[in-house]
């Protein structure tokens, strides 16, 4: 029996699909083992999101080759798709973001040919790889990746580049793997994707049409959208988070600038007077909603007066959860071309500030909940406490032993941030 180990960089939808690979294997008479351990096959689900994403990318590759030199070595995914030249000694098979599933078939040919396997391909990925999980072990949480590509082309981002265009899971196999989770165990699924909520674009139905379906299933009781775009967040889509309470009380909606000059060179797709408004909108229809968000900080010609501008609007619009970005040039972008380039510190310096804000923030909204009582997923129990999310996201430890995959009511007794300590 071949040793496998397995490691996930980057975003959900690269989790999903590396949990995907892992049970794909395990049925396949491979044994799954830690990515330290000494294995005969090593696979990294790559990401280059930013600069920091690709060197992490090729320090793994590389720490696999050096684990076991006899091991067969595999880079998959966004890393390998946007720098389709890569060439590390050792390295034994590339695919992109297509043939994940085909894994198995991969090293099968591998091992019978001993030769190098490359699959990348320069033309548009258009059609959806369908994969299906009906377990996560050790996880409370399931993903189900619903979508996947982009179509935005925001000037910073290498993203729609290598994972292709829009496209969607058909809306019966999303509703048959839910069900499937849900008879499994899982109190709460996560709806995950590249562009979650340009889901259907391909297909003849939408994201609100899904919501609808999912919000009915029995037995499902949290269904959360890991992030979407203002502009996705329309009349239907908002009509359901309003009716249904499966739907939690979280949106992770990027903002990812401040001021609508940077907004405008980013290529984003509305202005601050529009993302007010909507979250204005889904405030009135769900007054205590977590909304977290991410931001870049340090874009080409952002000024200091434009970075405080962007300081005074997460203030205003009282996120709860800031995910700071500093700008990262990526070779293959508009941005490149744009002239007013920040120095490394500069940009280093306006990170550090806003996680000041954002913690600022979180605090905000932790104390709200002070004596008030809440419902938590047990996650974990370790050193006498028990962990778990709400459905807002607040992080709570219990000091005791409460049972697993359960949801209990728990009374805020005070914040150790980033922490809510209840009872």
């Amino acid at each position: 029996m071949k040793k496998v180990g397995i490691l996930s960089l980057g975003c959900k939808v690269n989790m999903y699909e590396s949990e995907f690979v892992s049970n794909i294997l395990k049925n396949a008479g491979y044994e799954i083992c830690d990515f330290n351990d000494e294995c005969d096959v090593y696979i990294i689900n790559t990401c280059t999101v930013t600069n920091t994403s690709d060197i992490k990318s090729r320090k793994m590759i590389r720490k696999a080759i050096k684990n076991n030199p006899d091991a067969c070595v595999v880079a998959m995914g966004c890393f390998v798709a946007a720098n389709k030249d890569v060439d590390i000694p050792g390295l034994d098979i590339i695919i992109g973001n297509k043939d994940k599933s085909k894994i198995v078939e991969l090293l099968d040919e591998y091992f019978n040919k001993k030769e190098k396997i490359k699959r990348l391909y320069d033309n548009e990925i258009d059609e959806f790889e369908d994969m299906y999980i009906d377990s996560f072990p050790g996880r409370t949480r399931a993903f189900v990746k619903i979508q996947d590509g982009c179509e935005n082309f925001c000037t910073y981002c290498i993203i729609p580049y290598v994972r292709g265009k829009c496209r969607s899971k058909e809306e019966s196999k999303v509703i048959s793997e839910v069900k499937d989770l849900v008879k499994n165990g899982y109190k709460e699924v996560v709806l995950t994707g590249i562009h979650t909520g340009s889901y259907g674009v391909d297909l003849d139905t939408s994201f609100a049409d899904l919501l609808e379906k999912l919000v009915q299933i029995k037995g499902l009781e949290r269904l959360r959208i890991s992030s979407i775009e203002t502009t996705e967040l329309n009349e239907d889509v908002l009509n359901i988070i309003k009716n249904s309470k499966i739907i939690v009380d979280h949106l992770h909606i990027p903002i990812q600038a401040g001021s609508d000059e940077v907004l405008k060179l980013m290529n984003r797709k509305y202005n601050l007077e529009f993302f007010f408004n909507k979250i204005a909108e889904i405030r009135s229809i769900r007054p205590e909603i977590s909304i977290s968000t991410d931001l870049i900080v340090g874009f080409p010609g952002e000024t200091d007066e434009l970075f405080e501008h962007t300081i005074d609007t997460v203030k205003k619009l009282k996120f709860t959860k800031i995910h700071v970005f500093p700008y990262s040039e990526r070779e293959g972008t508009k941005s490149m071309e744009l002239p007013n380039h920040l120095s490394n510190e500069i940009k280093k310096a306006r990170a550090r500030k806003m996680l000041e804000v954002s913690r600022e923030l979180e605090i905000n909204y932790m104390k709200k909940y002070l004596g008030k009582e809440v419902e938590v997923l047990v996650e974990e129990y370790k050193d006498g406490v028990s962990l778990g999310h709400t459905g807002n996201f607040l992080h709570v430890k219990v000091p005791k032993k409460l049972p697993h995959n359960e949801l209990i009511k728990v009374t805020i007794k005070e914040i150790n941030y980033p922490y809510c300590i209840g009872e």
